[in-house]
């Protein structure tokens, strides 16, 4: 696909960047509480990775008490751990897509939140998610979806320039979230504040039709028409990813499994997300709780996989 680019990406493309961007770790923290969030914090530094992400749940926990912020900066002082990466709160009424007018004020006001939480923490990358096309959503053309994503960014945007926070949109299995419509969305506001997260499970969803119409969550796209699948999620997106959530599945669902464990090809992959302009870091999406991976195999196999291109 030919794209004019506008000078600043140009200008973003030609930066100097590290050799290896920071690898940075998630952890289900919604499943712990103030007690027990230290010791996972510690056990990934007992591991030798001390970059974390700022999870969704952590947001929505300060947002809710601001007096959260303290306890978690000194859950990070006495871990010797930093949050590096975060992900905003998400479902279908925090999505930017949200058609709702009833609901879209309380969304971005929380949203803005996120930003400001963020940036208090001294994280400068947030991924949000433009969102996804639930059944209650059935009344509105994707055109229409389209239109409420440019109007939440239009409002958010602004608060993240202030902040010093790129806002980084996401590719899921949706038709609101093809590498198309996110490059779209980038090419409308042109900002140095908005990139794009490459999620690595979810473009292994989109490659190819595996013959399992019921369980793969591509086939969300049913009402749209025919399912189309995408081989090069990657590399429509790659000059644009400031952010990437790496994670394996077997193509049928979105399991967040650990790096081997599924069928993605990893070597060719993580070498090509090296080369992205933009990137800011490498994120570990596994969710260890779900799928059986310790803390220390997750730090053992993702440090090899940025390392290394191996497993």
């Amino acid at each position: 696909m030919t794209r004019n680019i506008h000078p600043v990406h140009l200008r973003l493309q030609g930066a100097r960047m590290p050799e290896t961007p920071p690898l940075t770790h998630l952890f289900a923290f919604e499943q712990t509480n103030d007690k027990v969030r230290p010791f996972i914090m510690a056990e990934f530094a007992a591991n030798g990775e001390r970059n974390l992400v700022l999870s969704d749940s952590l947001i929505r926990e300060v947002i809710k008490n601001p007096r959260a912020a303290k306890t978690l900066r000194k859950d990070l002082e006495t871990s010797g751990v930093k949050f590096v990466d975060a992900h905003a709160p998400y479902g279908v009424i925090e999505d930017l897509d949200l058609p709702f007018e009833g609901m879209r004020a309380g969304m971005i006001a929380r949203h803005k939140l996120a930003l400001e939480v963020v940036a208090e923490l001294g994280v400068e990358s947030i991924t949000m998610h433009v969102g996804n096309t639930p059944e209650e959503f059935v009344p509105f053309s994707l055109d229409q979806l389209h239109g409420f994503i440019l109007r939440s960014l239009d409002e958010l945007l602004p608060v993240a320039s202030r902040l010093g926070v790129v806002i980084a949109i996401e590719n899921v299995w949706f038709p609101t979230n093809t590498p198309e419509k996110l490059l779209a969305i980038l090419d409308h506001f042109r900002s140095p504040n908005l990139g794009l997260c490459f999620d690595a499970g979810h473009a292994n969803l989109m490659a190819r039709d595996r013959g399992a119409p019921d369980s793969n969550p591509v086939q969300a796209w049913r009402r749209f028409g025919p399912v189309p699948y995408d081989e090069a999620v990657l590399d429509k997106m790659l000059p644009y990813v400031t952010t990437c959530h790496l994670h394996d599945n077997t193509g049928l669902w979105d399991q967040h499994l650990l790096p081997g464990r599924g069928e993605i090809a990893w070597a060719p992959l993580v070498a090509k997300l090296k080369t992205a302009p933009r990137l800011k870091c490498i994120q570990n999406e596994v969710n260890g709780l779900y799928s059986g991976a310790s803390i220390a195999d997750s730090c053992r196999v993702f440090r090899r996989l940025v390392e290394t291109g191996e497993l």
